[in-house]
């Protein structure tokens, strides 16, 4: 008989996970045609409008798939695509999804939404069921995690990209045919990435606990997808990253320093706060060291000064790259759920609970940087200017989370919170100037031109067969080809503004991170027993009439920029030199009139 040497522990958990997960329903979920979005539901127990919108978000996960498609794929204009990731490091790295409207696989914004997700299913993992979408929950998380540990091949080596950014964003074609060579980028022991080292472990940490059946403060979470032996992959990764992000012998450093072609998409701002949130994650998944890994979390927060980025003026969002107000809230879920990890910690729930309120109440209070804009849109200067809607649906999940989970100081506070949330996703489901519900395929109303080359369909014609993309954007093809169910847009401009183009990837692009928020706030909402999504109210055709003229002035598209005049600033700038300019002529004037009198005297 021939004896096979065993695997070093490494080269096991590198490989694809065979564990068991749970059977997709046969017929499959698909989503249905928009027109459903507009009538109200019968009053059934589980809102079907609530479980169909949950069923479309999770659907977009597929759409994005990257790799060998399974037999159970249920998109069936996505095709197998990128099968030769890794190829050039010597390891399978297909699969995965692709971050947004184009083809690159990013680990930093990935392990983000991961999290997220998992997160919002451990405090409301119920409402997956209630919308008999738990299997696929599963499928989805399984989709990506797979991925990551194949990125995580060592302790002390992580794939952050695969692709090239520069030439993907040049290609408009379909899955077919995506241009090469897709380069994979490492960070390692001598080369670094605390974040993005820290960010994957926090996400295997985060569904670790999920798979582990773990519960926060107030959690509605879900049984079904209880599966030991994958959660301890997840764990032994998040360890080993953990450990990475913390003592690698290059020390400690941003992801981009060392593979700076991730930081033209995605560059890091700080680590402490991935530090600090995956430690807290660490604390919630571990049994022997979960104090250890709540004190180093209190740590990470302290010695990287995050309680001022929850200060009025200085308040931070939630998103791929700024994690501090959600470590606040995690913190204060872990202190209340399992208050002996916190004892002896100087950051006990009443420091959580202070650091949470007080940025919510910042922003409910609007007396920080943040405001509302006219149509009702939380907006954060500079963090909103590319992507509207995901500061304000962060915002709102964090508020449900915090108040679902009864850790407000007062039952007002309670109120206060979830009715501001709601007034986010309100407004993302319709309830603003343009009647427009922002998820692609819910409603008539719905974006028709999302920024995603997938789903366009442009084909070249024989006679410019050579371009990759086409010289008008927005209008070839004249429709898509595909409707891209469940994608989140960025949103509108700081005026409520929607002019629904494919070549504004500031207002029309979909991405990973900005489906995520929605999908938790979604199944919070089947589980608290919420009314109809507003959508239900929003008339078929109300935007055709208010689709404002012209063009929008982004970062994308600079149409409507005004040009050959003066911005407010610089008229007033004008005035004043106009006006210094005029006092010095009259001064002059007067000054040589008393000289002429002195010497006529």
């Amino acid at each position: 008989m021939r004896v096979v040497p065993a695997l070093p522990l490494s080269l096991l958990l590198a490989l694809p996970p065979a564990f068991a997960q749970l059977s997709l329903p046969d017929p499959p979920y698909t989503p249905l045609d928009p027109s459903s979005g507009t009538p109200a539901s019968n009053g059934s127990s589980a809102n079907p409008h609530w479980s169909n919108l949950v069923g479309n978000l999770l659907y977009f996960y597929d759409e994005q798939r990257s790799g060998k498609l399974p037999s159970t794929n249920r998109v069936p204009w996505r095709n197998d695509s990128a099968l030769d990731d890794g190829s050039d490091v010597g390891l399978d790295l297909s699969g995965g999804f692709y971050d947004a409207g184009d083809y690159v696989k990013y680990t930093f914004p990935l392990s983000f939404t991961l999290m997220s997700i998992c997160w919002g299913a451990l405090d409301a993992g119920q409402g997956y069921e209630l919308a008999s979408q738990t299997a696929y929950l599963d499928d989805t998380l399984r989709w990506g995690l797979d991925w990551l540990i194949k990125a995580h091949p060592s302790p002390n080596t992580l794939y952050v990209q695969v692709g090239d950014g520069n030439l993907d964003n040049a290609y408009w074609g379909g899955d077919r045919t995506i241009p090469g060579p897709r380069p994979s980028y490492q960070i390692n022991n001598t080369s670094p990435g605390t974040d993005a080292a820290a960010q994957t472990s926090a996400a295997f940490a985060a569904c670790s606990a999920l798979y582990s059946n773990k519960t926060l403060s107030g959690s509605q979470a879900t049984t079904a997808l209880a599966n030991s032996s994958y959660a301890s992959t997840l764990q032994n990764h998040a360890r080993e990253l953990y450990a990475f992000a913390t003592g690698a012998e290059g020390g400690m450093q941003t992801y981009q320093t060392a593979v700076p072609q991730s930081g033209e998409a995605y560059a890091s701002s700080a680590y402490s706060d991935e530090l600090a949130i995956a430690a807290l994650f660490l604390a919630l998944t571990e049994s022997s060291n979960a104090t250890a890994y709540y004190a180093d979390a209190v740590k990470w927060y302290y010695s990287g000064n995050l309680g001022q980025q929850l200060h009025a003026g200085d308040e931070t969002v939630f998103n791929w790259d700024a994690k501090t107000p959600g470590i606040v809230v995690l913190g204060a879920q872990l202190a209340s759920a399992y208050p002996d990890v916190a004892s002896g910690s100087n950051a006990t729930l009443d420091i959580w609970r202070n650091a949470a309120e007080g940025y919510f109440n910042t922003i409910v209070n609007d007396t920080g940087r943040s405001h509302l804009t006219d149509g009702g849109l939380l907006l954060f200067p500079g963090d909103s200017d590319e992507a509207s809607l995901n500061p304000s649906l962060n915002v709102a999940m964090l508020m449900t989370r915090y108040a679902q989970a009864n850790l407000t100081s007062t039952p007002d506070l309670r109120d206060t919170y979830l009715s501001f949330a709601q007034s986010q996703l309100d407004y993302v489901l319709g309830k603003n100037p343009m009647s427009v519900p922002y998820i692609v395929g819910t409603h008539p109303n719905s974006p028709a031109n999302p920024h995603s080359a997938i789903s366009t369909g442009y084909r070249p014609t024989a006679q410019n067969a050579s371009l990759s993309a086409p010289d008008d954007l927005d209008g070839d093809p004249a429709q898509e080809a595909y409707v891209l169910y469940g994608g989140v847009v960025g949103g509108p401009d700081a005026r409520d503004r929607f002019w629904d183009l494919r070549s504004d990837w500031v207002q029309n692009e979909v991405a990973l991170d900005y489906t995520a928020p929605l999908l938790t706030l979604a199944v919070q909402a089947l589980v608290r027993g919420a009314g109809e999504p507003y959508y239900t109210q929003v008339r078929a055709g109300a935007y055709d009439e208010v689709r404002p003229g012209g063009f929008p002035c982004d970062a994308a598209v600079q149409t409507g920029c005004k040009r050959g005049g003066l911005s407010t600033g610089g008229k007033i700038a004008v005035g004043v030199v106009v006006s210094v300019v005029g006092l010095i002529i009259i001064g002059l004037a007067a000054f040589w009139v008393w000289r002429t009198r002195r010497n006529r005297y």
